[in-house]
């Protein structure tokens, strides 16, 4: 019967092998997964309670670094624009370059080009809008609401301005994909505005990007744990040897 090689310290030299490979694999998953995440998104602390109750005042929340272009209807987005104060600000995309956006309808919903969009994120029994509006975007442009529509100053602000209370793509900093703290996870993106043109928006690699640090975390922790736990074992089967030869050895001195 063969006998695995042990190491000066007495580990098994396969697992001694498996543990130091566990945490290089951990550390590079753990590295990489803050690495590329600081990259790709960036941390932002919601300004007000314009956009509850979707978001908090203060919540955290992380921003996928977007190209302006790459924003659709219903994506939650973060922005400075010059005619807003130039401030950092949160607000939901409803309508893109030549869509109507009007409210109300007969139903209390928000139209865009003239179809009611479901928008569950809204306070249940109240409209869309308290104030009714109807503006046209213009290309290259956003319409922004927030999700709190009888507090929120938002595009319907700004109706009389150049733009018609729309703002450059250009102005988007990021597109929120997630919220840190309270910890409740990916933002769910709008079924309302999925029939429309151009769809909704994928989730970012928020996701992919927390499975790979805690994967990290946990093949740090196991690799780092073998040692000691081997020493433990081996301690423990070595007891019991040695006070078996102990009692043979006063069995042949008898």
């Amino acid at each position: 019967m063969s006998v695995e090689p042990r190491t000066k310290d007495g580990h098994g030299r396969l697992g001694s092998v498996l543990s130091g490979l566990a945490v290089a694999v951990g550390f590079v998953l753990f590295l990489g997964g803050f690495v590329v995440g600081a990259v790709l998104y960036q941390p932002f602390s919601v300004p007000s309670d314009s956009m509850t109750p979707t978001l908090d005042v203060g919540s955290k929340v992380l921003a996928e670094r977007v190209d302006g272009a790459d924003v659709k209807r219903g994506d939650v987005v973060v922005f400075q624009d010059p005619l807003w104060g130039n401030v950092t600000m949160v607000k939901r995309v409803v309508g893109v370059g030549g869509d109507t956006v009007a409210c109300c309808g007969a139903d209390g919903r928000l139209t865009i080009n003239g179809k009611p969009v479901d928008e569950p994120y809204l306070q249940a029994g109240k409209a869309a809008s308290g104030q009714k509006f109807s503006a046209t975007v213009p290309d290259g442009s956003l319409f922004l609401l927030g999700d709190e529509r009888h507090t929120s100053m938002d595009s319907r602000a700004h109706l009389q301005e150049a733009g018609h209370g729309s703002v450059p793509r250009s102005a988007v900093v990021g597109r929120v994909d997630a919220v840190a703290w309270p910890a409740e996870g990916v933002l769910e993106r709008p079924a309302g505005f999925a029939d429309l043109p151009g769809g909704i928006s994928r989730p970012g690699p928020v996701v992919p990007l927390f499975s790979a640090i805690v994967a990290g975390c946990v093949l740090i922790l196991a690799g780092a744990a073998y040692g000691p736990l081997a020493r433990r074992l081996g301690a423990g089967s070595r007891k019991p040897a040695a006070a078996s030869a102990g009692k043979s050895e006063d069995r042949v001195n008898a």
